[in-house]
């Protein structure tokens, strides 16, 4: 016999369970796009168009390249997340399992080749 009533068991858990802190940070990574892309294509504007002795000496110093390396991070990640809640969304069982196995790897991988060659390029 259960003790605990259905609503009992539901407080706090919200429609999804997750769905609170899933919203937060949401809105957390797009307040820091909001700062960080025009950051981003303002930095990377200003290195456009040089040669290319020009462009890697200018993504040798620090801001560019550290601004670059968070826009490329968070840039991604959120693209991940959007990805992942159309995955959960759309596709359902042993497929949507693995589709979101994928999807992160694929993340991850990109996320990982990304700063290698940020890193390649600034040192």
């Amino acid at each position: 016999m259960r003790y605990l009533t259905d609503r009992k068991r539901a407080v706090g858990l919200g429609s999804a369970r997750t769905g609170t802190q899933t919203h937060w940070q949401f809105t957390v990574r797009s307040i820091v796009m909001v700062v960080l892309v025009p950051l981003f294509v303002f930095t990377f504007g200003a290195g456009l168009g040089g040669t290319r002795e020009e462009v890697l000496a200018y993504f040798s110093q620090p801001f560019p390249a550290i601004v670059t390396g968070l826009a490329l991070v968070v840039g991604l990640v959120q693209l991940m997340y959007e990805a992942l809640e159309a995955v959960e969304d759309y596709v359902h069982g042993i497929p949507g399992e693995l589709a979101r196995v994928a999807v992160k790897a694929l993340s991850y991988t990109l996320i990982a080749v990304s700063l290698f060659a940020l890193v390649k390029i600034a040192l």
